[in-house]
């Protein structure tokens, strides 16, 4: 059963929208270690739609497993948009979805390369292009993470309704 903190109905509104367009997604995270893609999981039918995670919670495993350009990291860090989008792109390619989506940010407790706690960086891939955004979350470390996957199961279905159809 799906933790209704993390991601309520929205992940079966999800696993049901990605079953009836006949497409997938993957995913790239870093603070949430892997809670979206278990979040999928969760839903009954989830085999159909997820094709896998990365979790690349240390630095270079952003570029080593997901293909982050090691440029980026340099210059723009590892907790910005940029970077959110690259992580996008890494888990659709690397995963062969029709989807992918990046999270990198700091859960705190302690800020992270000047970013304050609650930075997070949400990346989406897609038919419909690459996109990121910037989510201020507050909170202890699982409110941050949590509300992060709550962020990128909403973000995609609002994507996958504005993109054409498979």
């Amino acid at each position: 059963m799906t933790d209704p903190l993390v991601a309520g109905t929205e992940a079966a509104d999800l696993v049901s929208a990605l079953t009836s367009r006949g497409q997938t997604v993957a995913t790239a995270e870093s603070l949430t270690a892997g809670l979206l893609a278990a979040t999928i999981a969760g839903i009954p039918g989830a085999s159909l739609v997820l094709r896998g995670g990365l979790v690349v919670y240390a630095t270079d495993l952003k570029a080593g497993l997901a293909g982050v350009d090691p440029g980026v990291l340099a210059s723009d860090g590892p907790v910005a948009a940029s970077t959110a989008r690259a992580l996008a792109v890494g888990a659709l390619a690397r995963c062969g979805a029709d989807w992918g989506v990046g999270l990198t940010g700091v859960a705190g407790p302690d800020p992270q390369d000047g970013q304050p706690v609650g930075t997070v960086y949400l990346g989406i891939a897609g038919p419909d292009g690459v996109s990121a955004e910037r989510l201020e979350l507050a909170g202890d470390r699982w409110a941050i993470r949590s509300g992060a996957v709550r962020s990128a199961v909403s973000a995609l279905l609002v994507h996958m309704r504005a993109a054409p159809a498979g």
